[in-house]
């Protein structure tokens, strides 16, 4: 019995230093224990997801937000709490943050994944809700396009000039129109009459690598409508629109070449366009397709500036919509200073779009830290808690364990004990002319005295302190009696033997108390102990937060408070331990007083009845 309780306690010692272990392995897990919520993204490529045909190498990937996959509520009003982390729960993703509405309900952010490959599935965390002054904004726009991206217009400015996300900083010169409610969020509208101007292109080279794309709505079918323009002398670019049919041209040398036509593009609707020029060819494609078949052309030298929904005119350094100005909207252009793959160009229709994100970008659930543990009054006294209170609070653990152990286990054998005490009384009152007879049943097997034939009731009797102590009395009553026998008769018992042999009972009541009391020290230790440990842990912990304040030399209640606070848990820990102690150890000793009264009585009884029956 007592290996068993010792097993038992260290499984409880042990257990307890697994769930530490855990709690701490989980919380390093988590990238900063300071937000207290986080959402996995996953970017699926595979067959069940958005496939890709090849890989796409670094890429802004758009996340829109909205109720229905984020609680705005979580985040600060700004979303400037926002971080994205890697898939190993460390490494910060850079993002930034084109719009964002908690009124709404809607956001839109850019994250730099670092490789994208197809049949692959790219798993990113999502951390918000730190409302402290860590959790100032960190977004990067540059950072979020690589060096090959040279213009990235998210038209999301209203009433200023739209301004270059990409590390060239090529801003327009003017501010358009805005468009609400576009692709994404905000985009421009052209009306015709008015052209952005982009004074600091990017410099093209003759037959340079290029990529240029965009979304696109025509508001009705117009000839030969110019999405954007470059020019300079006699070579020029154009992009644009004849009557539905998207087109690229090229001009130079006296010549004009223009990609040949293909599907109408319905007007009222948004499309994705873009064109990849390499070597000799520029191709066209529309929504992530290849598109007509291209032109066999090669990028002109271009160094002036650009026009979006116009042209410059030469001498001209601002653009004009003209006869053929654009009407419609127009949203996030991107232009790359190298030919992005197709996969690249399928992830950003894809991821962009809205009804293909559905399948390549996947939510999951809110996970939350936010806890009385973690966050708010709690949350403060823990982050602020010393390592002195940490070990005191450790060992105050290991005593609350000990002594709810011993509460648990008395209270256990007092049942036992009560509940083998009333069997025995009840077969006790039985015994007329022989109290021995009871020890005789149980011990032979045989069934006497009615209920005495169930073993159930049999090994509840056994547990019974006056059991033990009868049987003791009946023991030395049969050594008695048979050492008395005189010419095979029996006789009777001496005053000195009944004196005798009640002392024995006594001895074996000592016993039982000793073995019902046993361990009990172990509360004691606990209620006296605890406070005064707890104590100690919180003079401890004042003595630094005040020695942390004297080497600062400044007086400031917000720094001292949080330590103070942290300091008297350990009091609070050491009251926890105490309280409960002290209400199990008087439960137990109330319980044990009762037993020992039934013991005291039982002896006087059962010396009586043995004067009675076996007096000379």
């Amino acid at each position: 019995m007592t290996r068993s309780k010792s097993t038992f306690l260290k499984s409880i010692l042990c257990g307890l230093l697994a769930v530490v272990t855990l709690a701490t392995t989980a919380q390093a897990a988590w990238w900063n224990s300071e937000w207290s919520v986080r959402k996995k993204i996953t970017l699926d490529t595979t067959d069940k997801g958005f496939p890709l045909p090849d890989a796409t190498g670094s890429v802004p990937v758009l996340i829109r937000l909205h109720e229905g996959n984020f609680k705005f509520d979580n985040a600060k009003e700004d979303g400037s709490d926002l971080r994205f982390v890697a898939s190993d729960d460390k490494t910060l993703l850079t993002y930034h943050i084109e719009s964002w509405n908690a009124m709404l309900g809607e956001a839109f952010v850019w994250v730099k994944l670092p490789d994208v490959k197809p049949g692959a599935q790219v798993e990113f965390w999502l951390y918000c809700g730190n409302a402290g002054n860590a959790a100032a904004k960190v977004e990067d726009a540059k950072a979020t396009y690589d060096a090959n991206t040279s213009l990235v217009y998210h038209f999301s400015e209203h009433g200023t000039p739209s301004v270059d996300a990409s590390p060239s900083s090529a801003n327009a010169q003017k501010a358009g129109l805005a468009a609400d409610s576009a692709m994404i969020g905000t985009g421009l509208k052209l009306d015709g009459k008015v052209a952005v101007t982009i004074p600091a292109a990017p410099a093209w080279s003759e037959g340079s690598a290029m990529t240029w794309s965009a979304w696109f709505k025509t508001a009705a079918a117009q000839p030969n409508a110019v999405l954007f323009s470059r020019s300079e002398g006699a070579k020029g670019f154009v992009i644009g629109v004849d009557n539905g049919i998207p087109y690229v041209e090229v001009s130079g040398a006296g010549a004009v070449k223009r990609s040949q036509p293909g599907t109408v593009v319905p007007a009222n609707s948004w499309h994705h366009l873009a064109v990849i020029a390499k070597d000799a060819k520029i191709a066209l494609y529309l929504d992530g397709e290849p598109y007509a078949g291209g032109l066999d052309a090669a990028l002109p030298a271009l160094n002036g500036p650009a026009a979006i929904g116009g042209s410059i005119p030469e001498g001209a350094t601002e653009a004009l919509a003209g006869e053929n100005g654009f009407r419609g909207e127009l949203d996030e252009l991107q232009i790359s200073k190298v030919a992005r793959s197709l996969g690249y160009l399928k992830l950003q229709v894809a991821g962009q779009g809205g009804d293909k994100a559905a399948a390549l970008l996947k939510f999951g659930e809110d996970e939350q830290t936010s806890s009385w543990l973690s966050t708010g009054y709690f949350g403060v006294i823990i982050k602020n808690l010393s390592t002195d209170g940490w070990v005191v609070i450790g060992i105050l653990s290991v005593m609350a364990c000990i002594s709810w152990y011993v509460m648990v286990t008395k209270v256990s054998m007092l049942n036992s004990v009560s509940a083998g005490n009333a069997v025995f009384l009840n077969e006790w009152k039985q015994i007329s002319t022989d109290i021995t007879k009871l020890d005789d049943s149980l011990s032979d097997g045989k069934q006497a005295l009615g209920a005495q034939g169930k073993k159930s009731e049999q090994r509840t009797l056994r547990k019974s302190p006056l059991y033990r102590i009868y049987h003791v009395g009946v023991e030395e009553i049969r050594q008695r009696m048979t050492a008395g026998k005189v010419d095979g008769n029996q006789k009777g018992l001496s005053g000195r033997s009944i004196q005798a042999i009640r002392a024995t009972l006594d001895g074996g009541m000592v016993r039982e108390l000793q073995r019902m009391n046993s361990k009990i020290v172990l509360l004691t230790i606990c209620i006296s102990g605890g406070p005064f440990l707890g104590l100690l842990g919180t003079v401890v912990g004042v003595m630094i937060t005040f020695a942390a304040v004297a080497a600062a030399g400044e007086v400031n209640v917000n720094a001292i408070a949080p330590g103070i606070a942290a300091a008297l848990l350990a009091t609070v820990a050491g009251l926890a331990v105490a309280i409960p102690s002290l209400f199990g150890y008087n439960y137990i000793l109330t319980r044990v007083k009762e037993t020992t009264s039934d013991m005291h009585v039982f002896i006087d009884e059962f010396v009586t009845r043995m004067a009675e029956f076996y007096r000379e």
